[in-house]
């Protein structure tokens, strides 16, 4: 799983959110994100869009760990705001066929409180 670690490396937009990816095994990725003045929203809040940007990488990293696929719909729910200084996604696949793979990625807060939830399809290529 080095080479797609090696791969999202050149995520530059999620270098620059300060997401780190933990974990990559057979379709499962972990991933972290720290919450900064950068992520807020006019509300004082994390920005929605961040939590997907994490959701969305976690998802990258767990599709593409059983070979190439891009993300073809996503979609999440977001329960309350992050407490504490860090988020963290989880990625599971939770189907796959010869090109359609479901997944999902829960994203919790510091104190474990799930905050969002995120399901999505990726494509695999041939």
């Amino acid at each position: 799983m080095k080479e797609i670690k090696d791969f999202l490396k050149n995520d530059r937009f999620a270098a620059m959110c300060g997401i780190e990816l933990l974990l990559v095994k057979e379709g499962y990725a972990e991933a972290v994100m720290p919450v900064s003045e950068i992520h807020m929203n006019a509300n004082g809040v994390m920005q929605g869009g961040a939590l997907f940007t994490l959701a969305d990488f976690t998802f990258a990293a767990a599709s593409n760990s059983t070979g190439p696929a891009v993300g073809i719909h996503a979609d999440m729910s977001f329960f309350k705001p992050p407490k504490g200084k860090l988020v963290r996604a989880v990625a599971k696949k939770m189907s796959q066929g010869n090109r359609l793979g479901g997944f999902t990625a829960e994203v919790r807060d510091e104190d474990g409180e799930l905050i969002a939830m995120f399901q999505a399809l990726s494509y695999r290529k041939r």
